[in-house]
């Protein structure tokens, strides 16, 4: 997967997760013992989103890896060589 497929496949799971919490927290269906049940369903999209932002990361030092940079730095050389 490219660096730019992940990016779009994380956006499209942050966007989906704040589709959903705007769509419950909006939806006013007029109940007044939601407040428990939005606590914990607003604490488990939290820890969702902060579950994303670690592999963001994590795929961000991926894509930014020094490791890359020296191979491509390599082949320009060898390529200098010929």
């Amino acid at each position: 997967m490219s660096f730019w497929s992940a990016m779009v496949a994380i956006i499209a799971i942050i966007a989906f997760a704040n589709i959903r919490m705007n769509r419950d927290r909006y939806r006013g269906n007029g109940q007044h013992d939601r407040a428990d049940h939005d606590a914990a369903y607003t604490a488990s999209l939290e820890r969702e989103v902060s579950e994303l932002r670690k592999r963001l990361e994590v795929l961000e030092r991926i894509a930014t890896d020094d490791g890359e940079t020296r191979r491509l730095s390599r082949e320009i050389e060898s390529l200098r060589e010929k």
